[in-house]
């Protein structure tokens, strides 16, 4: 009852806002009516509060449903493990595995063509790499909190972690769950130096490196609960042991957005600057989950709606122009649906591209709501200028995958439709083709521009709904040189039911070469021993693991796929003695690099270095 009297205080505190600030803020609404996708700024910290208020207090007056985002400072982190290729000093190198040229992805394991910089615990460990023969760790970081990834350029390491961060308050210090960014010195890397400490309040959402520029996204809530209704918060950032509060000026909004209960706040860091060299600003949005950046532009999407909790499913795009520190918060817009991540999103030839999906798929095809679609909007205006709606309805987008004029979809119920979408005409987008095949792919890659390479689970139809049991890992090759058609031209099934790869949720995973027609990609196999099941198998029984470690594949169209050999840093055999439910062993191999002619797997315990050509172990080098 009394939790009862509590909530209604505050609505009649928002209702009783709403009327009053309304009038407050008439000046800032009708500057934005007429023109939904330009975010402006505000000029004050009691305008960015009477803002919000007025925003609550109406989601209340239309009843829609409204919820505060819990304190992500009190989210644990979901740290990732993380390479294309480069070349130096007369031989090559792979580098992370990324989604648009030029722009850097943070992970765990980094390569200059030399040096090896890789998180292991709590600790980023330097290592020489090459040559192999006399690998060995010349440094190491200790760290303060979890870390999320790393960038490396010339002479200079950027780690990014979450930890309890220190904040200054009326001449105070107070501690807050947040993103720290540390810039060392590695000219001498048997003695990184530490340049740089900055921090923001919140919680991940994605990161890039540009040049000598990294990029850094995080939300963090706009409101705090209190007993007796709430307060707004305004965002803060440390920098050197300075602590200082985003001016308004710096804050953007949108008027269509529902429910500005969050901030994503966008840091710019020049990696070479010790002083200055740091510019920050934020949007009032709702609670941001994903992220693409070009080399010019940055676009960050939230969910709307049902997906959150009422209204129509929807997804906000927030565009920001990036250019060194200058960051400027541009255009706002809307699609219907969900996206799935960031390779649903593409920015190509004055327009930006997107794949979502509404509704939900069910046991049963008569109960699904689902359909996809496609949108591709102005990137200038982030107007819709073309559409392609209610693509396999009942399923719902597994990867997605942007190749120039082109847009390769999966989706998935029973099986695999690998959609042939062309774009040249934005106003007039139309599916070429589709291929149906049991299974599905998770991720999609580039071999060339007439073939896809997919990394999924192989699958069998269940019989007792419209819906299949994954079952074991799959990689294909597809031929889409005849975009009418596709065809798979090469397949490789490895494991049974339980079998997982860290490609299927983390691209940065995946490692390929195709001057050397190299596909290399951790996997964790599960195996069913069927003499344990004299009555047959069922569809949902699990393997029992049987290898951890990297598989290395040959890849072609010419030759299809086939495997090379494996590589495991297992020592004990009873790390596997588990029941295809849960693995974890230091020892598993998290990413797969080369440099030269030499292939490093790395595990939070070691690296090891082994021939390319005939995957014969040179050196090792534990970590912990």
């Amino acid at each position: 009852m009394r939790k009862n009297r509590s909530m209604e205080r505050i609505i009649m505190v928002f209702l009783a806002l709403s009327l009053i600030l309304s009038i407050f803020l008439t000046a800032i609404i009708v500057n934005s009516k007429g023109s939904t996708s330009r975010l402006r700024s505000f000029a004050s910290y009691e305008e960015v509060e009477g803002f919000v208020k007025t925003r609550i207090g109406e989601a209340y007056l239309r009843n829609t449903w409204f919820y505060f985002m819990p304190d992500t400072r009190l989210i644990s982190p979901d740290t990732v493990f993380g390479f294309s290729s480069f070349s130096k000093e007369g031989f090559d190198y792979s580098t992370t595995n990324i989604q648009v040229s030029g722009v850097d992805e943070a992970d765990l394991i980094k390569t200059d063509g030399r040096y090896i910089y890789t998180v292991s615990e709590n600790t980023v460990s330097i290592v020489e790499a090459y040559p192999p023969e006399d690998m060995r760790r010349v440094s190491k970081i200790e760290i303060n909190g979890y870390p999320i990834g790393l960038f490396v350029n010339t002479n200079r390491l950027m780690i990014l972690k979450y930890e309890n961060t220190p904040f200054e308050e009326d001449n105070s210090y107070y501690w807050s769950w947040g993103i720290a960014l540390e810039v060392y010195d590695v000219k001498d890397v048997s003695s990184p130096t530490l340049t740089r400490r900055i921090s923001v309040e919140g919680s991940y959402v994605g990161s890039r490196m540009i040049g000598n520029y990294a990029y850094i996204v995080t939300v963090n809530p706009a409101i705090r609960i209190l007993d007796q209704g709430f307060e707004i918060l305004v965002p803060k950032i440390f920098v050197d042991n300075v602590t200082s509060s985003i001016p308004p000026y710096k804050i953007f909004y949108s008027n269509e957005v529902e429910n500005p209960e969050s901030y994503t706040i966008i840091t710019a860091v020049d990696l070479y600057a010790e002083e200055e060299g740091v510019e920050c600003k934020a949007v009032l949005t709702g609670y941001s989950t994903n992220m693409y950046v070009s080399l010019d532009n940055m676009y960050v999407v939230m969910p709307r709606g049902i997906w959150m909790g009422g209204g129509e499913e929807s997804t906000e795009i927030h565009r920001i122009r990036i250019n060194g520190l200058k960051i400027e918060c541009e255009a706002s817009s809307e699609v219907p649906g969900r996206v799935l991540n960031q390779f649903s999103m593409d920015e190509y030839d004055g327009y930006f591209r997107i794949a979502t999906t509404t509704g939900y798929v069910a046991r049963f095809l008569s109960e699904a709501t689902s359909a996809n679609h496609v949108y591709i909007l102005d990137s200038e205006t982030l107007e819709i200028v073309g559409r392609l709606e209610n693509l396999a309805p009942g399923e719902e987008i597994y990867s997605a995958r942007f190749m120039g004029s082109r847009c390769y979809l999966v989706t998935f119920k029973k099986v695999d439709p690998l959609f042939t979408i062309d774009l040249s005409n934005p106003a007039e987008p139309r599916v070429l083709g589709k291929l149906k095949i049991p299974g599905y792919s998770d991720y999609l890659h580039p071999y060339d521009e007439n073939h896809l390479i997919g990394v999924g689970k192989d699958t069998v139809e269940a019989e007792e709904g419209d819906f299949a049991w994954h079952q074991s890992l799959k990689i294909s090759l597809f031929d889409v040189s005849n975009v009418t058609s596709p065809r798979e031209i090469g397949k490789i099934i490895i494991g049974d039911r339980g079998t997982y790869s860290p490609v299927l949720t983390d691209h940065h995973a995946f490692l390929f070469d195709r001057k050397r027609n190299l596909l290399a990609i951790p996997i964790l196999e599960a195996k069913i021993f069927r003499e344990k099941y004299p009555n047959g198998v069922p569809p949902n029984t699990y393997g029992e693991y049987v290898f951890q470690g990297a598989y290395v594949f040959n890849i072609s169209p010419e030759e299809g796929i086939s495997l090379r050999g494996r590589i495991t840093h297992l020592e004990k055999p009873e790390e596997l003695e588990k029941s295809g439910y849960y693995f974890n062993s230091k020892y598993g191999v998290a990413r797969i690099l080369y440099i030269g002619n030499v292939l490093y797997t790395v595990s939070s315990g070691k690296i090891k270095a082994n021939s390319i050509t005939d995957l014969s172990e040179i050196s090792e080098v534990k970590l912990n």
